[in-house]
């Protein structure tokens, strides 16, 4: 049985989402949120958005995404926000990855504006939310 493009292009943008979350978990990102754009953003078909505990972890946390995209053939379009590490943002083409100081996430708040948005159920659930 054959898979349509649509298919398989849905498969590929999960399994990198996924690979994109495995590598923010194992920095121990925290707070993981994926999300399906497809059908709300002409320019991604997924978010990940994470959270670090301090600037150094956000960067920490970007530096093994970038790392992780470049070893599996999809090294990002660009790199933004590592100087500062409140917000790091890498563009992976289909896949748009934010990582975040917990107070400038909040200041933010991605998941409120794009609450239309399926949330992906890649994280396990012990590992989607802060420690303290």
């Amino acid at each position: 049985m054959q898979t349509s493009d649509a298919e398989q292009n849905q498969d590929e943008a999960i399994i990198k989402a996924k690979l994109i979350v495995d590598a923010a978990l194992d920095l121990k990102g925290e707070r993981i949120v994926a999300l399906d754009m497809r059908g709300l953003s002409a320019f991604a078909d997924t978010f990940v958005i994470v959270s670090g505990r301090s600037d150094r972890h956000v960067r920490s946390i970007a530096d093994s995404i970038v790392k992780t995209l470049r070893e599996n053939g999809e090294p990002p379009l660009g790199v933004e926000g590592s100087d500062e590490g409140r917000w790091v943002l890498i563009d992976a083409n289909d896949a748009i990855v934010h990582v975040f100081e917990p107070q400038t996430r909040e200041a933010f708040d991605l998941e409120r504006l794009w609450s239309d948005a399926e949330v992906l159920d890649l994280v396990p659930e012990s590992d989607s939310l802060f420690e303290d």
